[in-house]
Protein backbone atom coordinates (compact mmCIF):
# COMPACT_ATOMS: atom_id res chain seq x y z
CA UNK A 1 0.00 0.00 0.00
CA UNK A 2 1.64 3.10 -1.12
CA UNK A 3 5.30 3.45 0.41
CA UNK A 4 6.65 2.44 3.55
CA UNK A 5 6.41 5.59 4.57
CA UNK A 6 2.32 5.95 4.01
CA UNK A 7 2.44 2.24 6.19
CA UNK A 8 3.94 5.02 8.91
CA UNK A 9 0.69 7.23 8.18
CA UNK A 10 -2.02 4.54 8.49
CA UNK A 11 -4.99 6.71 10.76
CA UNK A 12 -8.04 3.81 10.40
CA UNK A 13 -6.86 0.52 9.75
CA UNK A 14 -9.90 -1.80 9.75
CA UNK A 15 -9.30 -5.79 9.93
CA UNK A 16 -11.93 -8.56 9.06
CA UNK A 17 -14.63 -6.47 9.47
CA UNK A 18 -17.85 -7.87 9.18
CA UNK A 19 -21.10 -7.16 8.85
CA UNK A 20 -24.45 -9.68 8.89
CA UNK A 21 -28.19 -8.41 9.08
CA UNK A 22 -30.74 -10.60 10.49
CA UNK A 23 -33.14 -11.62 7.54
CA UNK A 24 -35.16 -14.41 8.64
CA UNK A 25 -35.91 -15.66 12.37
CA UNK A 26 -37.94 -18.80 13.11
CA UNK A 27 -41.15 -18.82 15.07
CA UNK A 28 -39.39 -18.74 18.40
CA UNK A 29 -37.24 -15.61 17.43
CA UNK A 30 -34.17 -17.79 16.66
CA UNK A 31 -31.96 -16.19 13.10
CA UNK A 32 -32.41 -18.48 10.46
CA UNK A 33 -30.69 -16.65 7.17
CA UNK A 34 -28.64 -13.66 7.24
CA UNK A 35 -27.50 -10.60 4.95
CA UNK A 36 -23.85 -10.66 4.37
CA UNK A 37 -23.39 -7.11 3.84
CA UNK A 38 -19.80 -6.49 4.63
CA UNK A 39 -18.17 -9.20 4.51
CA UNK A 40 -14.25 -9.61 5.91
CA UNK A 41 -13.33 -6.22 4.89
CA UNK A 42 -9.33 -5.01 5.80
CA UNK A 43 -8.23 -1.69 4.56
CA UNK A 44 -5.75 1.09 5.74
CA UNK A 45 -6.96 4.54 5.35
CA UNK A 46 -3.76 6.98 5.47
CA UNK A 47 -3.89 10.45 7.24
CA UNK A 48 -4.83 13.28 5.02
CA UNK A 49 -6.04 10.77 1.58
CA UNK A 50 -9.03 10.20 0.44
CA UNK A 51 -10.25 6.98 0.15
CA UNK A 52 -12.67 6.46 -2.51
CA UNK A 53 -15.02 3.52 -2.01
CA UNK A 54 -16.98 2.50 -5.47
CA UNK A 55 -19.44 -0.46 -6.61
CA UNK A 56 -22.99 -0.89 -7.19
CA UNK A 57 -26.33 -0.34 -5.59
CA UNK A 58 -26.52 -3.06 -2.17
CA UNK A 59 -23.05 -3.92 -2.25
CA UNK A 60 -22.31 -3.07 1.30
CA UNK A 61 -20.46 0.82 0.87
CA UNK A 62 -22.40 2.60 3.15
CA UNK A 63 -23.18 0.12 5.50
CA UNK A 64 -19.32 -0.44 5.41
CA UNK A 65 -18.96 3.28 6.63
CA UNK A 66 -21.63 3.32 9.10
CA UNK A 67 -19.97 0.15 10.72
CA UNK A 68 -17.04 2.13 11.01
CA UNK A 69 -18.02 4.65 12.66
CA UNK A 70 -20.30 2.41 14.76
CA UNK A 71 -23.18 4.20 13.81
CA UNK A 72 -24.21 0.34 13.01
CA UNK A 73 -22.40 -2.41 14.91
CA UNK A 74 -19.92 -4.58 13.49
CA UNK A 75 -20.97 -8.44 13.55
CA UNK A 76 -17.32 -8.97 14.15
CA UNK A 77 -13.93 -7.16 13.73
CA UNK A 78 -11.64 -4.76 14.14
CA UNK A 79 -11.76 -0.78 13.73
CA UNK A 80 -8.38 0.68 14.83
CA UNK A 81 -8.52 4.09 14.98
CA UNK A 82 -5.32 5.74 16.29
CA UNK A 83 -4.29 2.75 18.34
CA UNK A 84 -7.29 2.48 19.61
CA UNK A 85 -10.11 -0.14 18.55
CA UNK A 86 -13.15 1.42 17.72
CA UNK A 87 -15.61 -1.88 18.20
CA UNK A 88 -14.55 -2.51 21.52
CA UNK A 89 -15.08 0.76 22.96
CA UNK A 90 -18.09 1.37 25.52
CA UNK A 91 -20.57 3.34 24.30
CA UNK A 92 -19.53 6.39 26.75
CA UNK A 93 -16.20 6.40 25.23
CA UNK A 94 -17.13 5.80 21.49
CA UNK A 95 -19.61 9.19 22.27
CA UNK A 96 -16.32 10.90 23.20
CA UNK A 97 -14.50 9.11 20.48
CA UNK A 98 -16.96 10.85 18.27
CA UNK A 99 -15.60 14.48 17.84
CA UNK A 100 -12.79 13.05 15.76
CA UNK A 101 -15.17 11.06 13.82
CA UNK A 102 -18.01 12.70 11.81
CA UNK A 103 -20.52 11.67 9.06
CA UNK A 104 -21.79 13.56 5.97
CA UNK A 105 -25.17 12.13 4.64
CA UNK A 106 -25.98 11.79 1.30
CA UNK A 107 -29.35 13.19 1.79
CA UNK A 108 -29.33 16.84 2.84
CA UNK A 109 -32.24 17.39 3.80
CA UNK A 110 -33.16 14.07 5.51
CA UNK A 111 -30.47 14.79 7.86
CA UNK A 112 -31.40 18.02 9.14
CA UNK A 113 -34.04 18.71 11.57
CA UNK A 114 -36.43 21.00 10.13
CA UNK A 115 -37.42 22.56 13.49
CA UNK A 116 -34.21 24.40 14.11
CA UNK A 117 -32.80 27.33 12.17
CA UNK A 118 -28.99 27.21 10.36
CA UNK A 119 -27.44 28.83 13.82
CA UNK A 120 -29.03 25.73 15.90
CA UNK A 121 -28.13 23.20 13.64
CA UNK A 122 -24.50 23.95 13.12
CA UNK A 123 -23.90 24.74 16.91
CA UNK A 124 -25.46 21.51 17.48
CA UNK A 125 -22.45 19.36 18.47
CA UNK A 126 -20.52 22.52 20.37
CA UNK A 127 -23.19 22.27 22.47
CA UNK A 128 -23.82 18.18 22.91
CA UNK A 129 -20.29 18.30 23.90
CA UNK A 130 -20.41 21.26 26.27
CA UNK A 131 -17.38 22.88 24.22
CA UNK A 132 -17.02 26.96 24.73
CA UNK A 133 -19.43 29.28 26.16
CA UNK A 134 -21.96 31.13 24.13
CA UNK A 135 -20.04 33.73 22.79
CA UNK A 136 -17.22 31.24 21.56
CA UNK A 137 -19.34 28.89 20.08
CA UNK A 138 -21.35 31.39 17.69
CA UNK A 139 -17.90 32.94 16.86
CA UNK A 140 -16.72 29.02 15.67
CA UNK A 141 -20.47 29.11 14.45
CA UNK A 142 -19.40 32.33 12.26
CA UNK A 143 -16.15 31.23 11.13
CA UNK A 144 -17.11 27.59 9.86
CA UNK A 145 -20.12 29.39 8.06
CA UNK A 146 -17.51 31.55 6.00
CA UNK A 147 -15.34 28.47 5.35
CA UNK A 148 -18.55 26.19 3.71
CA UNK A 149 -19.88 29.60 1.48
CA UNK A 150 -22.81 30.61 3.68
CA UNK A 151 -23.38 33.51 5.45
CA UNK A 152 -24.40 35.39 8.80
CA UNK A 153 -27.88 36.73 7.16
CA UNK A 154 -29.18 32.67 6.71
CA UNK A 155 -28.00 32.27 10.43
CA UNK A 156 -31.75 32.28 11.36
CA UNK A 157 -33.29 30.54 8.45
CA UNK A 158 -34.57 26.97 8.27
CA UNK A 159 -33.57 23.82 5.65
CA UNK A 160 -36.34 24.20 3.52
CA UNK A 161 -35.38 28.05 3.01
CA UNK A 162 -32.10 26.67 1.26
CA UNK A 163 -31.42 25.28 -1.91
CA UNK A 164 -29.98 21.21 -1.89
CA UNK A 165 -26.44 22.34 -2.24
CA UNK A 166 -26.70 25.28 0.74
CA UNK A 167 -28.14 22.33 2.54
CA UNK A 168 -25.24 20.35 1.82
CA UNK A 169 -23.24 23.06 3.16
CA UNK A 170 -25.02 22.91 6.27
CA UNK A 171 -24.29 19.28 6.74
CA UNK A 172 -20.74 19.89 5.58
CA UNK A 173 -20.75 22.75 8.64
CA UNK A 174 -22.30 21.01 11.49
CA UNK A 175 -19.74 17.70 10.56
CA UNK A 176 -16.17 20.04 10.63
CA UNK A 177 -17.12 22.48 13.24
CA UNK A 178 -15.53 19.53 16.05
CA UNK A 179 -12.55 19.60 14.11
CA UNK A 180 -12.62 15.85 13.43
CA UNK A 181 -9.63 14.13 11.62
CA UNK A 182 -12.10 11.40 9.90
CA UNK A 183 -15.05 12.01 7.95
CA UNK A 184 -16.95 9.50 6.07
CA UNK A 185 -18.76 11.25 3.03
CA UNK A 186 -21.31 8.74 2.24
CA UNK A 187 -22.81 9.64 -1.77
CA UNK A 188 -22.94 13.82 -0.99
CA UNK A 189 -23.52 14.63 -3.93
CA UNK A 190 -25.92 12.20 -5.55
CA UNK A 191 -28.57 14.35 -4.55
CA UNK A 192 -27.29 17.18 -6.12
CA UNK A 193 -27.47 18.65 -9.59
CA UNK A 194 -24.84 18.03 -11.55
CA UNK A 195 -24.28 22.22 -11.87
CA UNK A 196 -23.88 22.15 -7.87
CA UNK A 197 -21.61 18.94 -7.25
CA UNK A 198 -18.34 20.16 -8.66
CA UNK A 199 -18.52 23.07 -5.70
CA UNK A 200 -19.17 20.80 -2.53
CA UNK A 201 -16.38 18.78 -4.13
CA UNK A 202 -14.55 21.77 -4.28
CA UNK A 203 -15.27 22.45 -0.58
CA UNK A 204 -14.38 19.33 0.41
CA UNK A 205 -11.04 19.50 -1.36
CA UNK A 206 -10.45 22.72 0.11
CA UNK A 207 -11.19 21.53 3.52
CA UNK A 208 -9.25 18.96 3.57
CA UNK A 209 -6.62 20.95 2.74
CA UNK A 210 -7.10 23.72 5.56
CA UNK A 211 -7.91 21.08 8.42
CA UNK A 212 -5.82 18.00 7.04
CA UNK A 213 -8.88 15.57 6.50
CA UNK A 214 -9.05 12.39 6.05
CA UNK A 215 -11.87 11.30 4.21
CA UNK A 216 -13.56 7.77 3.14
CA UNK A 217 -15.84 9.25 0.12
CA UNK A 218 -18.75 6.65 -1.01
CA UNK A 219 -19.86 6.97 -4.54
CA UNK A 220 -21.79 4.84 -7.48
CA UNK A 221 -20.32 7.45 -9.68
CA UNK A 222 -16.85 6.67 -10.78
CA UNK A 223 -16.24 9.72 -12.32
CA UNK A 224 -16.98 11.75 -9.25
CA UNK A 225 -14.70 9.15 -7.27
CA UNK A 226 -11.84 9.75 -9.79
CA UNK A 227 -11.91 13.33 -9.23
CA UNK A 228 -11.68 13.70 -5.34
CA UNK A 229 -9.74 10.53 -4.26
CA UNK A 230 -6.41 9.42 -3.93
CA UNK A 231 -7.13 5.26 -3.85
CA UNK A 232 -10.24 3.37 -4.83
CA UNK A 233 -11.57 0.70 -3.40
CA UNK A 234 -14.25 -1.18 -5.31
CA UNK A 235 -16.76 -3.49 -3.67
CA UNK A 236 -18.88 -6.29 -4.95
CA UNK A 237 -21.44 -7.78 -3.14
CA UNK A 238 -19.92 -7.04 0.40
CA UNK A 239 -16.06 -8.00 -0.31
CA UNK A 240 -13.50 -5.66 -1.57
CA UNK A 241 -12.22 -7.01 -4.94
CA UNK A 242 -9.56 -4.56 -5.96
CA UNK A 243 -7.56 -1.30 -4.48
CA UNK A 244 -5.38 1.17 -5.92
CA UNK A 245 -4.26 4.23 -6.55
CA UNK A 246 -6.78 6.08 -9.12
CA UNK A 247 -4.77 6.32 -11.83
CA UNK A 248 -3.29 3.06 -11.41
CA UNK A 249 -6.82 1.73 -11.28
CA UNK A 250 -7.99 3.36 -14.22
CA UNK A 251 -5.56 2.62 -16.04
CA UNK A 252 -4.65 -0.50 -15.89
CA UNK A 253 -7.97 -1.99 -13.77
CA UNK A 254 -7.24 -5.59 -13.04
CA UNK A 255 -10.68 -7.53 -11.56
CA UNK A 256 -13.62 -8.13 -14.40
CA UNK A 257 -16.04 -6.15 -12.34
CA UNK A 258 -13.95 -2.84 -12.50
CA UNK A 259 -13.35 -3.40 -15.76
CA UNK A 260 -17.15 -3.62 -16.44
CA UNK A 261 -17.79 -0.43 -14.44
CA UNK A 262 -14.69 1.62 -15.95
CA UNK A 263 -16.25 0.14 -19.42
CA UNK A 264 -19.75 2.15 -18.35
CA UNK A 265 -17.90 5.45 -17.76
CA UNK A 266 -19.06 7.93 -20.48
CA UNK A 267 -16.33 9.51 -22.39
CA UNK A 268 -16.24 13.01 -23.00
CA UNK A 269 -13.94 13.50 -26.23
CA UNK A 270 -16.08 13.50 -29.58
CA UNK A 271 -15.14 10.07 -32.11
CA UNK A 272 -12.87 8.17 -29.36
CA UNK A 273 -14.68 4.75 -28.19
CA UNK A 274 -14.43 2.39 -25.88
CA UNK A 275 -15.16 -1.02 -25.80
CA UNK A 276 -18.08 -2.32 -23.60
CA UNK A 277 -18.47 -5.01 -21.67
CA UNK A 278 -21.41 -6.48 -20.47
CA UNK A 279 -22.11 -8.00 -17.15
CA UNK A 280 -24.60 -11.15 -17.49
CA UNK A 281 -26.92 -11.56 -15.24
CA UNK A 282 -28.26 -10.22 -11.78
CA UNK A 283 -26.40 -9.89 -8.54
CA UNK A 284 -26.49 -12.91 -6.38
CA UNK A 285 -28.57 -12.29 -3.33
CA UNK A 286 -26.25 -11.59 -0.22
CA UNK A 287 -28.31 -13.75 1.95
CA UNK A 288 -26.90 -16.74 -0.06
CA UNK A 289 -23.84 -15.52 -1.69
CA UNK A 290 -22.40 -17.70 -3.99
CA UNK A 291 -19.25 -20.35 -3.10
CA UNK A 292 -15.93 -19.35 -4.28
CA UNK A 293 -15.51 -16.03 -5.64
CA UNK A 294 -18.53 -14.26 -5.20
CA UNK A 295 -18.32 -12.71 -8.77
CA UNK A 296 -18.00 -16.35 -10.55
CA UNK A 297 -21.24 -16.23 -11.15
CA UNK A 298 -20.88 -13.18 -13.76
CA UNK A 299 -17.73 -12.99 -14.77
CA UNK A 300 -16.65 -14.54 -18.21
CA UNK A 301 -13.62 -15.82 -16.99
CA UNK A 302 -14.65 -17.95 -14.13
CA UNK A 303 -13.27 -21.74 -13.70
CA UNK A 304 -13.75 -24.65 -11.69
CA UNK A 305 -11.06 -22.98 -9.18
CA UNK A 306 -13.33 -19.96 -8.80
CA UNK A 307 -16.60 -21.69 -8.38
CA UNK A 308 -15.12 -23.47 -5.40
CA UNK A 309 -11.86 -21.56 -4.06
CA UNK A 310 -12.71 -17.62 -2.24
CA UNK A 311 -9.92 -14.88 -3.60
CA UNK A 312 -7.93 -13.29 -1.16
CA UNK A 313 -6.90 -9.46 -1.86
CA UNK A 314 -3.43 -9.65 -2.86
CA UNK A 315 -0.72 -7.08 -4.00
CA UNK A 316 0.19 -7.86 -7.65
CA UNK A 317 2.79 -4.98 -8.03
CA UNK A 318 3.05 -1.70 -6.72
CA UNK A 319 0.44 -1.50 -3.26
CA UNK A 320 -2.48 -2.83 -6.29
CA UNK A 321 -4.19 -4.89 -4.52
CA UNK A 322 -6.39 -7.78 -6.55
CA UNK A 323 -8.82 -10.39 -5.37
CA UNK A 324 -8.92 -12.82 -8.76
CA UNK A 325 -7.47 -15.91 -9.65
CA UNK A 326 -6.87 -14.86 -13.18
CA UNK A 327 -4.56 -12.33 -12.08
Amino acid sequence: MRSEQMEDKTLVKIENLTKNFISKKSFFGKPLSYVHAVDNVSLDIFKGETLGIVGESGCGKSTLGRSILRLTEPTSGKVIYDKTDLVSLSKEDMRQMRKRLQLVFQDPYASLNPRMTVKDLIKAPLDVFNIGNESERMEKVFQIMKQVGLTEEQLNRYPHEFSGGQRQRIVIARAIILDPEFVVCDEPVSALDVSVRSQVLNLLNTLQKEKNLTYMFISHDLSVVKYISDRIAVMYLGRVVELAEKDELYSHAAHPYTKALLSAVPIAEVGRKREISVLEGDVPSPINPPKGCYFNTRCPYADERCRKEKPELRDIGCGHMCACHKV
